[in-house]
């Protein structure tokens, strides 16, 4: 065995109190929202836009991120059992929650939002909206690091995980890839939206975003376990599938960006 590999032990738990306890999971969760919620009041005031439309915004975007994570995990990863049972699907606090899902849900409520509100273009609010997805990103994927889920496939690098809630086995800690990456990404998305942010082409940083995310979600579930049994019979699992759309569309958004600066 190597020496190097990491015995991961940690509890999911932060603190029980009786019945109720407090989770990692759902802490990163909340604070995925907090400093989401931080970034984008700062942004608000740079930009001149009224705080209450962001608060309204923030509603908007909590319900869209839980109700399409937990519709997605639903209907991607087991749509026979929970439309067999579909009480099951409320019950959130069970756990199961998909990112493509929450990406789906986010874009939806996103798009009510910019309809009802007057004056809220939509690619204006996911040019900045994605700098904090992307790092609310990263702290979900570092919940479900403590909940040792979402975890990689059996390996032999000196950096290994042994999940001992799972098994014995050394593993890629994909949830760390993931973590990293997702911050990297929102520290570049941010100052691509600093460096353009008056010439910045409505959607260029969404389509970075959904490039990078997307994109890098696609090479690293090359490292996973699949979540459901039926993928093994997949070309590609799930999440990799679920991608794909995903980065093409931030292809056309970027081509788009590049196609109006040759024009001019």
């Amino acid at each position: 065995m190597n020496l190097a590999e990491i015995w991961w032990t940690v509890s999911p738990e932060i603190i029980r109190l009786g019945p109720l306890s407090i989770r990692w999971y759902g802490l990163l969760f909340a604070l995925a929202f907090v400093f989401g919620y931080i970034i984008m009041q700062k942004i608000y005031k740079q930009e001149h836009k009224p705080l209450e439309d962001l608060d309204k915004l923030s509603i908007y975007v909590i319900l869209g991120t839980v109700i399409g994570a937990r519709l997605g995990h639903c209907l991607f990863y087991d749509a026979g059992y929970y439309l067999s049972n579909p009480l099951e699907i409320i019950k959130v606090w069970q756990g199961g929650l998909a990112s493509h899902g929450a990406a789906i849900g986010i874009l939806i409520a996103l798009y009510i939002f910019s309809k009802k509100m007057k004056g809220q273009n939509l690619l204006w609010i996911l040019d900045r909206l994605v700098i904090v997805i992307a790092l609310g990103g990263a702290l979900i994927r570092l919940g479900n690091l403590f909940n040792s889920e979402i975890y990689g496939k059996p390996t032999d690098v000196s950096w290994a995980f042994i999940f001992l809630r799972v098994d014995d086995l050394p593993r890629h800690p994909t949830q760390l890839y993931e973590a990293l990456f997702y911050f990297i990404s929102a520290i570049l998305l941010y100052l691509n939206y600093i460096k353009q942010k008056s010439e910045l082409k409505e959607g260029a940083n969404f389509g970075l975003f959904l490039i990078l995310i997307f994109g890098f979600r696609i090479f690293v579930e090359f490292f996973k376990e699949n979540q459901s049994a039926f993928e093994a019979a997949l070309p590609l699992n799930m999440g990799q599938l679920l991608s794909i759309p995903f980065v093409l569309l931030g292809f056309y958004f970027l081509l788009r960006k590049l196609n109006s600066k040759n024009k001019r």
